[in-house]
């Protein structure tokens, strides 16, 4: 049976310090998602709004004013 990569569009993506990501992303077998179409070394995994630190939230929302 084949794994289905299905995204949900329109939710918004982060590096772990609260910084948009916009790029290309995959998603591990475990769950998690990770920048860049397939993994590589450079590859980092990326988070929900509601799964960012305080301080991470507080960036995120600074730069969307």
């Amino acid at each position: 049976m084949q794994k289905e990569n299905i995204m949900a569009t329109g939710v918004k993506h982060y590096k772990r310090n609260g910084t948009l990501f916009t790029g290309k992303m995959h998603r591990m077998d475990d769950g998690s998602l990770h920048s860049g179409a397939n993994h590589t070394s450079k590859s980092v995994k990326l988070y929900h709004y509601r799964d960012l630190s305080k301080t991470a939230k507080a960036k995120a929302l600074k730069a969307i004013k």
